[in-house]
C-alpha cells in the first residue's frame, strides 16, 4: 500500500520536473503536505537571477504576473500530472509567488479526502 509520505514524495518530484520543464530550472527545496482534501506544495529558491535583480528594483509585479501566466499556461498539463499520482481529481488550483522570499505556494484542493486514503 502506499502511503502519504509516498505521494507527497511523487507530487513533490513531479512538480520539480514541471517547473525544469517550464521555466528551465527547478526549485532548491519543495516541500508536499497533504492535509485533509488539501495539498500544500511550497517551493523555496526558484527565482532566476534576472527575476531576482527585477524585484531588488521593484518591479515585483511583473515577476509576479509572468510566473503567474506561465502557470496558467500550463494549468491543464499540471493537473494532469498531479490527477495521475492522487488518482482522483483536482478541484481547484491557487498559486502566488513571494518576490521577498522568493517562495511560490500552490495549493490544490482535491475531490477526497486524501489523508483518510493514504493513512
Amino acid at each position: 500500500m502506499v502511503t502519504k509520505g509516498q505521494i507527497e514524495n511523487k507530487i513533490s518530484e513531479a512538480v520539480t520536473k514541471f517547473e525544469v520543464e517550464i521555466q528551465g530550472r527547478g526549485p532548491k527545496k519543495i516541500n508536499t503536505i497533504i492535509v485533509n482534501d488539501l495539498i500544500i506544495i511550497r517551493l523555496e529558491g526558484f527565482f532566476s537571477v534576472s527575476e531576482k535583480r527585477l524585484a531588488k528594483n521593484n518591479n515585483v509585479e511583473l515577476i509576479k504576473k509572468v510566473r503567474t501566466l506561465l502557470f496558467e499556461n500550463e494549468e491543464e498539463n499540471f493537473r494532469e500530472k498531479i490527477e495521475n499520482i492522487i488518482d482522483t481529481k483536482i478541484i481547484s488550483i491557487h498559486s502566488d509567488v513571494s518576490t521577498k522570499t522568493g517562495e511560490k505556494i500552490i495549493v490544490l484542493t482535491i475531490k477526497e479526502n486524501l489523508e483518510e486514503k493514504y493513512e
